[in-house]
């Protein structure tokens, strides 16, 4: 394949099968250079027109703790207490700034997720919308 630019749908596809077909390549090979060169520019279409949005914050602490096999009790040091990790997994507490340097160092879980917004319900707007819609409350 001659490599050139990714342009469209059909570009891109034929440099997905062109990759796959130079799996396993040696580096440093007139192969292994075109490999190198098709996944940037396979990189760099995806980011364009692919792009994959970031969790929010709380998504990516339960998918950090399930990958790693902790438990919630593993944010204790970074949360403050059982009460505060409780309430920052069930939406009810934001994360500080100061929870988000401590998850950061301890945990490795990129900062630019942890600062981004997200919706938080205090808990008196909860019971409030349980009285409401007459919802029982949760237990």
């Amino acid at each position: 394949m001659t490599v050139r630019p990714i342009r469209d749908e059909r570009d891109y596809q034929a440099a997905l099968e062109e990759i796959e077909r130079l799996l396993g390549v040696g580096p440093g090979t007139p192969d292994g250079d075109e490999f190198e060169v098709l996944a940037t520019l396979v990189e760099d279409y995806e980011e364009r027109h692919h792009p994959v949005p970031q969790p929010d914050p709380i998504e990516a602490i339960q998918y950090h703790l399930e990958s790693r096999g902790l438990t919630p009790d593993d944010l204790i040091p970074c949360l403050g207490s059982r009460d505060r990790v409780v309430q920052v997994l069930g939406r009810r507490r934001a994360l500080s700034m100061g929870m988000i340097r401590k998850l950061h160092k301890a945990l490795g879980i990129p900062a630019d997720i942890l600062i981004q917004p997200y919706a938080v319900t205090p808990p008196g707007e909860r019971d409030r919308a349980r009285r409401l819609t007459g919802a029982a409350p949760a237990g």
